[in-house]
């Protein structure tokens, strides 16, 4: 038996070992198991996976291992696709235009088609970024409402739209070109040019070629031979030549097609054209009776296109049976008298003719009225505001003045079907910041589209009209009408107390008679409770005195007055936004609702609110509104939210908001009268000082008092809480002239840019156009005539000879103009200019009217004693003195010769002696004594006493005075000198000079009135041209660049915004940073930005400031007047904090504690913001940036929602 060999066997390694290493969950745990095939984990699925390092991963396959790289089989390394070659899509074009059409030619009796004739188009090559003809083609259907900032407007009316046959005639003769001077060598944009130089002078510079070098080898003459025989035929003389051919002349250029209507005719012409023709009498405006009934109203419109369930009022027939002809109008008739008639007829009959009518108005809140009035009306009604966009295919648009600019700017189709525009609340146009819009938009309006102009009564109706019908060349209709039809009394209310509450007094009655014996009344009702030492009869002391408690009972004494005799409601126009507020809010014990109407009021809320989230329900606003609307009280002002103004609107226009607490926005717009007018008070803030209301803006509020067909006349009380005001302030206020219309028209970036990329239309021409220019152009035409007339004369006028002695002619007549101008330079001081001087002054008897009687042997003529000395007069008769009223001007010098006269006796006794009865009365001793000394004192000195001098006498150091007595000794010798006084055809030759040159003068003055030249607004408009084009938004030829296109799309702040698109110093921010910070651009209120901000808000903050002073700089640096500080002000950062956490998606009932801005302002801000936003958007989608258009949109989204974009109550 063998014996086994013992195996002596290593040990195990550990890895050999049967265990297991099981984790535990995600704890981190780990356990040790002797099970063979355990699970690595207790999870369901195993160990989750690990992706391996990157960093080892790419050493490994690239570093440790360089063999794998395939250093010569690129195929493998790098994909490509391989290109089919296809050189037949280079030649695909976009399908050229039809040049010709088919014409059917028909039988003139039959209709029957007998052929068809083969018929050229013309203009098949516009489109609407080359033209802009209303015969283009339209645009995308995308574009067809907007419009697109890279289009052209359509041709402005009253303007002459250019020909084809113009705009050639315009290109071949586009200027005179001398090619011998001023020729560029090198063309815009190129950097190597051709020398024009003739061959003999020095070579061309480096650079240059020479273009008599390159034209040598080739025969270029005989081109002047038959100019110069025709030149020299016998017989033949230049004028011949030049009537043979009227047409070589070379056309001068023409910077304007105004400029080229209005070219002056040749100075050549047949006699039978010297008559000067009368120039026909142009009226544009025409005044429309509205006093005479129009009794054939219905046999000439029997088919009216829209129908009233009352009979329109006399003006209201007018101005239909002008609509009816397609005449423009302007209605100015007072507020409630029913303008709106008007505008009512227009839709309808736009309606009829299948075209489409813009209603335009000043405010936002208006816009949404109308839409809920017209739609109720027509149904067929749109409405496009900033944020809404309701019905935009509708027959009747309804927009603010803003977006009608817009469109018109941008060429909208929308224009070619428009009939008429409607501007509603046309007095509009006198606010400083927004009134230039109504000019761009009157001025920019195509000539189809007919205008009608709804105004409050203003005194110069006429005159905006007559602007208006030369503007358009077409004749508008004023109908202005005074009678109201529910006629107002004008009370004083000076009660505080139930036991005063019965004093009012009558003080303008419905016939418009001031009643005296009212007002003394006021003031000693007054007088009773004032106090002694704080009072005195007729003073003025601010109208308001005391607080809130005296206010309080002020209102309480005249509600309870008023609602005893049923004069509610009523409106009180209170000038604060915060005393609006404080008064209301007074009134706790106030209840003037019944039972069914606090049921009607909370029926309406609960249905109103129901669309607001629920915290926006419990704002502190919300409730304190709901509590007053209960008891018959309401608010409206800009700092109420918009929902709760439209539910106090509608409230009110039901009856069932008795007292209404308004700013004076509330009188603007829709009807919506009442039974009574309050004025809290006389004097109101301007954003300035406190000043008396104007009478244009009292009679707008107090026209909301009279509702017609229920109140016989409309009460107006003004509350007297402090002294009567003075008479003569209140008859002023309440019996003077509304404003007239002024015009505000300024120069805009925006509006310099869109008129700059379109070749066919200058700035020049709208600031021509504009109202501030029409008093100086408006007799344009006269001039146009008077010029040509003085034309002719200037041709027939017989050149004076010039030879021998008389060739220094020209310069002695240069010289005596220029010595009596220097020396009516030399003033005595600075404010000289307005003083008058009462001179006695010798004369001849009787005294001769004609100036040339006075003692020269050359009448007329001056001769160097009469230029350089100082010759006085000597009468060649009996001597006479008068009395006249001298400039500083009329002085020449001042003599070193006193004479003490007795004024005061001279001048009482000459002012006698002026009436008829003591015509024949001699002088008194001391008039006798005064003219026998002058005259002693001229006898003496014929040729001028002494006189001082300016500058060593009068120690007049001034510059301009000093270099004026230099130049005055100068000219002085120069006339001394002068030879052609000795010559004696001196005298005939001067007068055929001076009538020349002055001729010429008047053709120059007229010419410089007919020139863009002055303008008043040019010097500023050259000055923002070149801030324009320092900051490379044109270039130097005046062309658009891309950032000049990018500040077109902006509403307002359009430089700032670019400069900050092209910093890029909005795109590395998150949406809600840029909403936070262009809320600065838009924010109205004032309030401090905080320190509680993000440090990228901070710097975003400082770098926008940076910027606008950037710009500021630029600015000053090219001449405008805007100070930096100024510029850099606009800007108003207190609520970034509240949009920054309202677009983190913030309640708003929360934002409240952010800030003190009313909550009205905060939507408002946020409103305009979510428009900047969508502005930018489509900026940054034209320069290409997707990322920051992208971040726009959603800064838009964020920023819209809840209470702040609910849905107006009108447009639902």
């Amino acid at each position: 038996m063998m014996e086994t060999e013992r195996l002596v066997l290593p040990p195990l390694d550990p890895l050999d070992l049967p265990l297991r290493a099981v984790e535990l969950g995600c704890t981190g745990r780990w356990e040790l198991l002797n099970v063979p095939g355990a699970p690595e984990s207790t999870l369901p699925h195993g160990l989750p996976p690990c992706a391996p390092d990157l960093q080892q991963e790419a050493e490994q396959l690239f570093l440790s291992s360089p063999a794998w790289l395939p250093l010569h089989g690129l195929e493998h390394s790098a994909r490509k696709w391989q290109r089919k070659m296809d050189p037949w899509s280079l030649l695909a074009v976009l399908g050229a235009p039809v040049p010709s059409d088919l014409q059917a030619q028909r039988h003139p009796t039959t209709g029957q088609i007998l052929g068809y004739k083969e018929v050229l188009l013309e203009n098949t090559d516009l489109s609407a970024t080359t033209s802009l003809s209303l015969r283009r083609p339209p645009g995308p259907i995308s574009q067809s409402l907007w419009g697109n900032p890279t289009q052209y407007p359509f041709w402005p009316g009253g303007m002459d739209e250019p020909t084809i046959t113009d705009v050639s005639t315009r290109e071949e003769a586009e200027e005179d070109i001398d090619f011998e001077k001023g020729l560029l060598t090198v063309p815009p944009g190129f950097k190597k040019g051709v020398d024009f130089a003739p061959k003999d002078h020095p070579a061309p510079a480096a650079g240059l070629l020479s273009l008599s070098r390159l034209l040598e080898p080739l025969d270029l003459g005989g081109g002047d031979e038959d100019e110069r025989e025709a030149v020299g035929q016998p017989g033949g003389t230049r004028e011949d030549i030049v009537l043979a051919s009227p047409c070589s002349a070379p056309l001068a250029r023409a910077s304007s097609l105004e400029d080229l209507v209005l070219k002056e005719a040749s100075t050549i012409v047949s006699p039978s054209e010297l008559a000067p023709k009368p120039l026909p009498q142009e009226q544009w405006a025409i005044p429309v009776d509205v006093t005479s009934p129009v009794g054939d109203f219905y046999r000439l419109i029997p088919q009216p296109a829209f129908q009233w369930p009352f009979e329109p009022d006399v003006f209201q027939k007018q101005a239909i049976l002008h609509l009816e002809r397609h005449d423009s109008v302007f209605v100015a008739a007072h507020t409630s008298a029913g303008k709106t008639v008007v505008a009512e007829y227009a839709i309808a009959l736009a309606q009829k003719h299948m075209t489409r009518t813009v209603y335009t108005s000043p405010i936002k809140a208006l816009s949404n009225q109308k839409f809920r009035d017209f739609r109720n009306t027509f149904g067929d009604v749109g409405l496009l505001t900033g944020d809404v966009q309701l019905h935009p295919e509708a027959s009747c648009l309804i927009m603010t003045t803003e977006i009608l600019r817009s469109m018109l700017y941008s060429g909208s189709d929308v224009i070619r079907d428009l009939e008429w525009v409607i501007f509603d609340e046309v007095h509009y146009i006198n606010d400083a910041e927004r009134g230039v819009v109504w000019e761009e938009v009157l001025i920019m309006l195509p000539d189809h589209v007919s205008i009608i102009l709804l105004s409050a009564t203003v005194p110069n109706a006429l005159e905006f009209a007559d602007w208006i019908g030369r503007l358009k060349r077409r004749q508008i209709y004023v109908i202005s009408t005074v009678a109201r039809p529910v006629p107002l009394e004008h009370y004083l209310f000076t009660g505080n107390s139930p036991k005063t509450q019965g004093e009012l007094f009558l003080l303008l009655d419905s016939r418009g008679t001031f009643h005296t014996k009212g007002y003394y009344a006021a003031v000693e009702a007054k007088k009773e409770r004032m106090s002694k030492h704080a009072q005195t009869f007729g003073a003025k002391q601010p109208t308001h005195q005391g607080g809130p408690a005296q206010d309080r009972g002020v209102y309480l004494s005249l509600l309870a007055s008023l609602r005893t005799r049923a004069q509610l409601p009523v409106v009180v126009f209170t000038f604060s936004r915060g005393r609006c507020d404080e008064q209301a809010s007074g009134l706790t014990s106030l209840d003037l609702t019944t039972s069914s109407e606090k049921s009607e009021i909370h029926l309406f809320l609960q249905r109103c609110l129901a669309r607001l989230r629920g915290s926006d329900r419990q704002l502190p606003q919300v409730l304190h509104m709901s509590e007053l609307l209960h008891r018959g009280l309401g608010v409206h002002h800009s700092g109420i939210l918009p929902i709760l103004k439209e539910i106090v609107e509608m409230l009110f226009s039901r009856g069932l908001v008795k007292v209404l607490f308004a700013t004076e926005t509330f009188a603007m717009g829709v009807n919506m009268p009442a039974r009574t007018v309050v004025f809290d008070s006389m004097r109101k803030h301007d954003g300035s000082s406190f000043r008396d209301l104007l009478p244009g803006e009292y009679v707008q509020m107090a026209g909301r008092a009279g509702r017609r067909g229920l109140d016989p006349t409309g009460t107006v009380i003004l509350l007297c809480k402090g002294r009567v005001p003075e008479m003569v302030d209140l008859h002023r206020v309440m019996t003077g002239k509304p404003s007239q219309l002024q015009s505000q028209f300024r120069l805009t970036y925006t509006m310099i840019l869109n008129l700059l990329r379109v070749d066919a239309l200058r700035v020049e021409d709208m600031m021509k156009r504009s109202f501030s220019e029409f008093p100086s152009r408006k007799d344009s035409k006269a001039h146009e005539q008077a010029l040509a007339e003085l034309t002719k004369k200037l041709g027939a006028l017989e050149e004076p000879n010039l030879t021998g002695q008389l060739a220094d002619l020209p310069e002695y007549y240069r010289w005596g103009e220029e010595l009596t101008e220097t020396r009516s330079l030399i003033q005595v001081s600075s404010n000289s200019t307005s003083r008058v001087f009462t001179t006695l002054v010798l004369c001849d008897k009787p005294i001769s009217e004609d100036p040339q009687e006075r003692g020269s042997a050359s009448p007329g003529v001056p001769y160097p004693d009469d230029l350089v000395g100082f010759k006085l007069f000597l009468p060649e008769g009996p001597c006479d003195h008068t009395v006249a009223k001298l400039q500083p001007g009329h002085m020449a010098a001042i003599t070193t010769k006193v004479l003490r006269v007795n004024a005061e006796k001279i001048l009482e006794d000459f002012s006698k002696r002026q009436q008829l009865k003591f015509k024949k009365d001699p002088p008194i001793a001391a008039v006798t004594t005064a003219v026998q000394e002058l005259l002693r004192l001229a006898q003496a000195y014929p040729a001028g006493p002494p006189t001082l001098d300016p500058v060593n006498d009068l120690q007049l150091k001034d510059v301009s005075v000093v270099e004026g007595g230099l130049r005055a000794r100068k000219l002085e010798e120069l006339i001394r000198g002068a030879q052609c006084v000795h010559s004696p055809r001196f005298h005939a030759q001067y007068l055929k000079l001076r009538e020349r040159i002055q001729v010429q003068k008047e053709m120059e003055r007229l010419r410089f009135l007919l020139s863009d030249q002055s303008l008043l607004l040019l010097p500023e408009y050259h000055q923002r041209v070149e801030v324009l084009r320092t900051l490379g938004y044109v270039d130097e030829a005046g062309t658009v660049k891309l950032a000049g296109r990018v500040a077109c799309a902006m509403s307002s702040h359009e430089l700032l915004l670019t400069e900050l698109m092209f910093d890029n110093a909005l795109s590395a921010l998150r949406p809600e940073e840029i909403a936070a910070l262009l809320s600065g651009l838009v924010c109205q209120s004032p309030g401090d930005t905080g320190e509680q901000l993000p440090s990228t808000l901070k710097q975003g903050v400082e770098r926008v400031c940076a910027v606008a002073k950037r710009i500021g700089e630029v600015q000053v640096a090219c001449g405008l007047n805007q100070t930096v500080e100024e510029f850099v002000g606009e800007l108003n950062f207190g609520l970034v904090g509240v949009v920054y956490e309202w677009a983190r998606g913030m309640p708003f009932s929360e934002l409240a504690g952010l800030s003190r801005t009313p909550e009205g302002l905060v939507v408002r801000c946020i409103q305009r913001l979510a428009e900047m936003c969508r502005s930018l958007r489509g900026a940054a989608r034209l320069i290409g940036e997707p990322v920051l258009g992208a971040k726009m949109e959603t800064a838009a989204t964020l920023l819209r929602r809840d209470i702040v974009f609910a849905a107006s109550l009108y447009t639902q």
